[in-house]
């Protein structure tokens, strides 16, 4: 089988690791990215879109499935007339403001794949919830004395991981901050803030493991993948009560999913003082990349059957 995946930003490591994963399975895999600065939330324009159309039609015959990763990239898919379309939607893009576009091409495409149940009910539509999986060779607990080594954090602080690019707006690091300086104040040693982006996916797990504590204070999300990944390091996770960062971290101790600032600097204060990592390895074992991979496979098959 052979897929032809179009994408925004294909050095996204979840990408990366399905279409790896899809690979080791005997699925021929090729990437189209759209052309443009993916930089910043809202970078691409129209007309970017518009030259994404015709290297797809071209390209698409070569093909059996043209596999749309992001709603944006279904019009360019569908445009080409003879190759089923699967699109997967990863979380703003049907969940932020361009929802309406998504929803529309998702009722067009043969399949579709959402995050989350939550997304799932915000589509109304059939599709399958298939969950990006977690490389758990990679992400796993080690020490966190000579993770911090490592890194060159220091033994006499606590430490924060936000695991973002400040300047993503989306992800909110004005609000990390303020909930960091807030915790601060209550502890005779520092806390300390880490926004960790730029750096390569697989020192991430090292980050993780030198930390006290994730902090996510995302506006909008779908199904993240860095909350999966820290519970399967066991480190404890405080998150905005985003996507399905509910359920994620339902059964995990400690690890909380907070409205409100106040309540985001109540749960790192807990989670800060009791200094322990969580149980949260053991609730993702299910997100394994093969089982991702082996689910991805069959909707292929449908979506071939179908027509």
């Amino acid at each position: 089988m052979r897929v032809l995946n179009l994408v925004v930003e294909e050095s996204a490591p979840f990408f990366q690791q399905q279409e790896k994963i899809l690979e080791r399975r005997g699925i021929e895999c090729e990437t189209i990215e759209v052309p443009g600065s993916h930089d910043t939330e809202h970078t691409r324009t129209a007309a970017d879109y518009l030259r994404f159309h015709a290297p797809v039609l071209k390209k698409s015959r070569q093909f059996d499935i043209v596999h749309a990763n992001y709603g944006l990239t279904a019009p360019a898919a569908l445009l080409q007339p003879t190759r089923p379309v699967v699109l997967s939607l990863w979380g703003s893009d049907l969940l932020g403001w361009t929802g309406p576009v998504s929803k529309a091409c998702a009722r067009l495409s043969d399949a579709v794949i959402v995050m989350s149940d939550e997304m799932a009910e915000a589509y109304g539509g059939d599709c399958e919830v298939i969950p990006h999986g977690i490389d758990m060779r990679l992400f796993e607990p080690r020490s966190t004395r000579e993770a911090r080594e490592e890194v060159g954090w220091s033994h006499d602080a606590r430490h924060v991981l936000f695991p973002y690019s400040p300047g993503r707006e989306l992800k909110d690091h004005p609000r990390a901050e303020r909930v960091v300086e807030r915790v601060d104040e209550e502890f005779d040693e520092a806390v300390e803030l880490h926004a960790v982006h730029g750096v390569p996916h697989d020192t991430i797990p090292t980050y993780m493991n030198a930390a006290d504590a994730l902090l996510m204070t995302s506006k909008r999300e779908g199904s993240p993948n860095t909350v999966k990944e820290a519970l399967a390091c066991n480190l404890p996770v405080v998150s905005t009560d985003v996507g399905d960062v509910r359920n994620l971290l339902s059964g995990v101790d400690p690890s909380f999913a907070c409205e409100t600032d106040a309540e985001l600097v109540d749960a790192l204060v807990e989670t800060l003082r009791r200094g322990e990592r969580s149980n949260g390895r053991e609730t993702v074992e299910h997100l394994r990349l093969e089982t991702m991979g082996e689910r991805i496979e069959n909707v292929y098959r449908r979506a071939l059957e179908s027509r």
